[in-house]
Parts: structure tokens; C-alpha cells; sequence
């Protein structure tokens, strides 16, 4: 069972734009609003989406710019002694 909620100091222009959405999609206000608000509760705020996504990554030690010489060092001799050719 739901539970009463109500609003108030809601603006005459406000009721009435939304009153109009309600009858485009053939509902009453009550049930417009409803949805709504049953949207609005199932969509996760900005802070819960970063949250989760800090939950998820994967935390490393090592910097990317330590990962970046590695590799490159790893996969391209230094020859300090003469310059490279083009």
C-alpha cells in the first residue's frame, strides 16, 4: 500500500503544465506525478554513480606515467651514443 504524500506552494503554471503532460499520455495527474517520482527514485544521483564506479575500479601502485616508460623502454632500445635516423 502507498503512502499519502503531499506538495505544497507548487506554482499555477507548474500544476498546469503538468496536468496537460498527464492528459497528453491519457493519465490522470495522480498517476503522471507517480511516475515521475518512481522515476526520479529509481535513477541513481551523480555521487551514487561515482561512488559505484570507485567501488569498482582497480587500484593500482604504480603511476601511469611509471606504466608508460616501462613499456617504452621495454620495447625500444635507447642508443644514446648516435642520432636516430628518419
Amino acid at each position: 500500500m502507498g503512502v499519502l504524500m503531499q506538495i505544497r506552494d507548487v506554482d499555477e503554471a507548474v500544476r498546469d503544465t503538468l496536468k496537460a503532460r498527464a492528459a497528453t499520455e491519457g493519465v490522470s495527474l495522480n498517476t503522471y506525478l507517480r511516475t515521475l517520482l518512481s522515476q526520479a527514485a529509481a535513477t541513481p544521483t551523480r555521487q551514487e554513480v561515482f561512488d559505484r564506479i570507485a567501488s569498482r575500479a582497480e587500484r593500482s601502485d604504480a603511476s601511469s606515467v611509471d606504466l608508460v616508460r616501462q613499456l617504452r623502454d621495454a620495447t625500444s632500445p635507447r642508443d644514446t651514443t648516435s642520432p636516430r635516423e628518419p
